[in-house]
């Protein structure tokens, strides 16, 4: 059996780390909390729980905030959460029972990390990332800002989620700790290249934004999911500055780095639908339902596209070329995902009197 401890640094989350540690006090073995300037109810909050509250100065560097945390852990094995996290009660068992029976010369345990759900509770955004390391490792974390965690050894992927459940993001923080970084002349990391642009997009710069993902995919450096994602990233650009023929170059231009991705095929899909080109939509939304997924999949991952969203969407495209037949087949299995989607129903009253 090993044990655990929970580290978690955080800034005025009075109204979500009490759910976080809620989900995991049964758990940990230690909780520490490393409070990074908080003004709200957040210590009070903490105190529930832990009298392992500590400060740290702010410096505008997110690794070196998680890295003291670390360095409190007193424990055999550490985790780390954010204070928007939880764990549901289903993945509280698993990590019971996985605490209980895991090899305690595993280096670090990886989990599922569910970032969003739609109306019906499906996971439509996903990853993976390590949330258990071995303490006598030391491993440390890198990057003021959206900062990783270097891991190797012997590495244990779990079926446990970590579910994201925020209720405020404040917008503009990483994206000033980035600029100040350029205003001191710092040169960025490949790293920082595709997450700086990720933030000028975010923040509505669309132009700034593809040139700091084209200095990104020029350094030949970047890892395949984020180059991956660039590619995705400068089609949404694109896409908001009506460039079209770019649009559709960088989604081809995705397919340099690997095979296919279902977020791509329906992508491509939609842009021959929205021009009546049934069959190339239809050839398209189907390699989307039969690309092969990595098992595990450490980049972001859309569910949607590889689920529902295509079937839909052939559905739309027989009607397009009169096979009412076809077209009632996948809207019935876009309807196993989403039973009560209006779309869904529409369709199927609309088919029935066809058929």
């Amino acid at each position: 059996m090993i044990s655990i401890s929970l580290c978690l640094i955080v800034k005025n989350e009075e109204k979500t780390l009490g759910r976080c540690l809620a989900s995991m006090k049964d758990i940990a073995d230690e909780i520490i909390i490393v409070d990074t300037g908080s003004t709200d109810l957040t210590k009070q909050v903490a105190s529930e729980f832990t009298n392992r509250i500590e400060h740290f100065t702010w410096i505008d560097d997110f690794a070196a905030a998680r890295n003291y945390a670390f360095s409190l852990a007193t424990k055999s094995h550490i985790m780390w959460l954010d204070a928007d996290d939880i764990l549901k009660e289903i993945d509280q068992q698993k990590l019971l029972a996985l605490k209980q029976n895991v090899d305690p010369d595993v280096d670090s345990i990886s989990m599922e990390y569910h970032l969003a759900f739609d109306e019906f509770g499906n996971v439509t955004s996903k990853l993976r990332r390590n949330r258990i390391v071995k303490k006598s490792r030391a491993f440390k974390w890198i990057g003021p800002v959206h900062e990783y965690l270097e891991v190797y050894g012997d590495i244990l992927s779990s079926d446990i989620a970590v579910t994201h459940s925020s209720i405020h993001h404040d917008s503009d923080r990483n994206l000033n700790i980035y600029e100040k970084r350029l205003a001191k002349g710092e040169i960025f990391s490949p790293r920082d290249l595709f997450y700086y642009a990720n933030e000028l997009k975010d923040h509505g710069k669309y132009e700034a934004a593809i040139r700091y993902y084209e200095k990104f995919l020029a350094t030949g450096k970047g890892w395949i999911e984020d180059n991956i994602a660039s590619c995705g990233r400068l089609a949404d650009c694109y896409s908001e500055l009506n460039e079209v023929r770019n649009v559709v170059d960088s989604i081809f231009r995705s397919f340099h780095y690997d095979k296919p991705r279902p977020e791509f095929c329906c992508r491509l899909g939609y842009y021959f639908l929205q021009r009546q080109e049934y069959k190339l939509a239809i050839y398209w939304y189907k390699l989307a339902l039969s690309t092969e997924k990595p098992e595990q999949n450490w980049g972001f991952e859309n569910l949607a596209c590889s689920t529902w969203l295509p079937q839909l969407q052939l559905c739309v495209c027989y009607d397009g070329i009169g096979d009412y037949e076809a077209a009632y087949d996948h809207n019935e299995k876009a309807a196993q995902f989403r039973p009560t989607d209006e779309r869904i129903l529409a369709n199927r009253d609309y088919l029935n009197k066809r058929l």
